[in-house]
Parts: structure tokens; C-alpha cells; sequence
């Protein structure tokens, strides 16, 4: 049995992002093929993401300098033990499922704040005399994306920095496959709209049964 985490962010539900349908399909058609799998909804507009501040760099220091947890402040220990809570379970899982709308050439920031979250060194990834060694090398991760103009080829590919800094990220985690599910053009070329999520839909329940 394996352990997905479903995690999106985008405000709108499937009947007003081509991206979230995309993924409710995936989504719908992975659990039929995979029954025993456990499915964790992240819904990163629902969920508590603390923002790397203030707070959590004095918690910190404060516990590099052996104090006490129950020293901190109210506030440092809830988003300490928040982001804590946030980077054990990302660790947990074994394969994820991340689910963005292109928004100014990236995703939503909220999307940020949590890769920000789960960024921790000595479990997401250490450091070495070599450098960088990304610590989860045995999970594996689809980015699904909506983008209303052309971002996989063309002139406009280089502007991406969505589903790059997500590769970029899973690369630095050490997690060895990505896969990248596009819906794209659908403003760019409204009159194929409709054939665009449609397409987008397809692929998304064929790449569920492999994924």
C-alpha cells in the first residue's frame, strides 16, 4: 500500500479550473486502480502553512542553542511544531500529486510556503563535503498544470518557472521521477476550450492507471 499526498492549490474547485478537473480525474481513476492506496488531501487554501518569519527562525535558534521546546514563545512553538508536523508527513508519503494553475508565469505562493515547509535539512535532504544530497530517493511525484497560453514550446517555454522550480525542488530532494501533466492554449484559442480540458481530462485518467 502506498501513502499519496494529493496536495493543491488553487482557490476554485474542478467546475472553474482546468487543472483542478484534470486532477479530480486523475485523482477519481487512481483510487479505482489503486484501492488500497491511501489518498491525504492537501488543500494548501485550507491548510495552516506557516511562512517561513520571524518567529520561526528565533524558535529555531533557540532550540540550536539547547533550549527547551516549552521556552519558546506561544507563537514559535505553534509554527515550529506546525512546520514540523508538515515536513514529517511530506517524508511519510510515498509518491506526490502536486496540482497548480499557472499564475504569472509560476503557481499561487501558497505553493511556495509549503515546498518552503518541507525543505528541511536531515529529512527532505542533507548537506555533504559534496554538497546537496536530496534524502527521498524512493518516492516519485506528477505536477498537474493549467496554463492558458503555450509554455511547452515555442518562445514563451523559457517564462515557465512553475513546473521548473517543482522539478527543480524534487531534484533537490532527491525524489528520481517527475512527471508533468499540461493543460494548456485554452486562452490563447477559446474556440478549442472545451476540446483543450477534455484532452487534459483523457490524460489525466490513462496517466492515473501508471502513475
Amino acid at each position: 500500500m502506498a501513502k499519496v499526498l494529493y496536495i493543491t492549490a488553487h482557490p476554485h474547485n474542478e467546475t472553474q479550473s482546468y487543472s483542478m478537473a484534470a486532477a479530480k480525474a486523475f485523482i477519481d481513476t487512481y483510487k479505482d486502480v489503486n484501492s488500497n492506496d491511501e489518498i491525504i488531501h492537501m488543500d494548501l487554501y485550507k491548510e495552516n502553512i506557516p511562512q517561513i518569519d520571524a518567529d520561526i527562525f528565533s524558535g529555531w535558534g533557540k532550540l540550536r542553542a539547547g533550549q527547551a521546546f516549552e521556552e519558546l514563545s506561544a507563537e514559535e512553538q505553534a509554527k515550529v511544531s506546525r512546520l514540523a508536523e508538515l515536513s514529517d508527513q511530506f517524508v511519510d508519503a510515498d509518491k506526490y500529486v502536486f496540482v497548480t494553475p499557472m499564475w504569472n508565469f509560476s503557481f499561487p505562493p501558497v505553493m511556495k510556503a509549503y515546498l518552503d515547509a518541507v525543505a528541511v535539512a536531515g529529512k527532505t535532504f542533507k548537506y555533504t563535503e559534496q554538497g546537496a544530497v536530496g534524502l527521498l530517493t524512493d518516492k516519485k511525484a506528477l505536477h498537474i498544470q493549467a496554463r492558458g497560453g503555450i509554455y511547452s514550446e515555442g518562445p514563451a517555454a523559457d517564462m515557465e518557472m512553475g513546473h521548473r522550480f517543482i522539478s527543480i525542488m524534487m531534484n533537490f530532494f532527491g525524489v528520481p521521477s517527475l512527471d508533468g501533466l499540461f493543460i494548456e492554449g485554452h486562452n490563447a484559442m477559446p474556440e478549442k476550450a472545451q476540446e483543450i480540458k477534455e484532452n487534459g481530462i483523457a490524460r489525466a485518467k490513462d496517466l492515473a492507471h501508471t502513475f
